[in-house]
């Protein structure tokens, strides 16, 4: 190894990085905000000025749709809405509540201004009367009684089969052994049992001619003694078409009775005084005037 001092590479100084200057934002409030900001506040004071104008106030009902609805149940309803600005209502609860009403199937509220809260109502619509003594109800296809029929909508009930239920439970009248409490009765929101409405819409429908019959009209009674009757009118017949349940006797087997009584009817109605049509194929009738001792004539 040589003496000689090694040779150290000499390094020349690196220049200093400049940094680059960052210019701010100002603090200060610039044109574009300061619009902005003036814009916000003149909007919130015309939004406070119009919810708190009282020319914005509900002050009118306007009312479509209405056939079987009581106009002033329909005011009393919306009434949370009276004096309030159109534009803080909330028109779901006020649905809501109409919609609560037997009459009604559905309804919508809308805001017309400046102080107009409109109300489209689509009422249930009748497809039977159902009596019960001396009131008459209207009734929808689902069953329910909706209305009793009234001077203002005798007009809209024109033409609708009458039911005539002359059942305890129905008319509310209690049995010897039944207490007061316990006869409550069908009155306006009472639902129908979906057995009864079948049996009644089905035998509604017929006219004297789908039975063989040169009645007037038909008339569908509903007893305790003997369920579903028919009565020919004025001065007929009657047919008893008896009690129907969900499985044992189903309204499935009326089309069959409908064809026995008419084979029964037909070409006698004058001597036909009652039928009792215990089946599809077992019925019988009773003569009209029959002496004493006679048998009731069975089913040809």
């Amino acid at each position: 190894m040589s003496g000689r001092p090694v040779a150290r590479r000499s390094r020349a100084p690196l220049p200093a990085r400049q940094r680059r200057s960052v210019k701010r934002a100002s603090a200060g409030l610039s044109a574009v905000r300061a619009a902005a900001a003036l814009a916000m506040l003149v909007s919130a004071a015309a939004i406070y000025g119009v919810g708190a104008s009282p020319a914005f106030q509900y002050a009118r009902l306007q009312l479509d749709g209405v056939r079987f609805t009581d106009p002033t149940a329909v005011e009393e309803a919306v009434a949370d809405a009276r004096g309030k600005n159109l534009f803080l209502v909330a028109t779901k609860p006020l649905e809501t509540s109409l919609e609560g009403m037997h009459t009604i199937e559905r309804a919508w509220v809308d805001v017309r201004l400046p102080g107009t809260l409109a109300v489209t109502i689509e009422e249930r619509q009748p497809v039977l009367i159902w009596q019960v003594g001396s009131h008459r109800f209207l009734t929808d296809a689902q069953g329910m009684l909706f209305a009793e029929v009234a001077d203002q909508n005798v007009a809209a009930a024109a033409g609708l089969p009458v039911i005539d239920d002359r059942r305890l439970a129905s008319t509310g009248t209690p049995g010897s052994d039944e207490p007061r409490s316990a006869a409550a009765g069908l009155g306006i929101g009472s639902q129908l049992d979906p057995i009864d409405l079948d049996a009644a819409t089905r035998l509604a429908s017929l006219e004297p001619a789908d039975v063989g019959s040169s009645a007037v009209s038909l008339a569908v009674v509903v007893t305790d003694a003997n369920g579903f009757v028919l009565d020919a009118r004025p001065n007929g017949w009657t047919a008893v078409f008896g009690f129907y349940t969900m499985s044992l006797r189903s309204t499935e087997i009326i089309a069959g009775q409908v064809r026995l009584l008419r084979s029964l009817v037909i070409g006698r109605e004058p001597l036909v005084e009652r039928v009792i049509l215990a089946s599809e194929t077992d019925g019988t009738y009773t003569p009209r005037e029959t002496a004493p001792g006679t048998k009731p004539s069975k089913a040809p």
